[in-house]
């Protein structure tokens, strides 16, 4: 009789794990800059308003 070749499935779980972690990555990198920029430009444009009005 022949042999029949059984292979194991790899597990899918550490793609999944390493797939949610560069998303966390991407986000804490691209968008997490954007609100802290944005933050800064409304200090200056009320620290600007304020220096005009005294």
């Amino acid at each position: 009789m022949a042999e029949i070749k059984i292979e194991k499935k790899k597990p899918l779980w550490p793609w999944i794990v390493a797939v949610v972690l560069i998303g966390g990555l991407i986000y804490y990198m691209f968008l997490r800059n954007d609100e802290t920029q944005t933050t800064k430009e409304v200090e200056i444009e009320n620290a600007t308003s304020t220096d005009t009005i005294n």
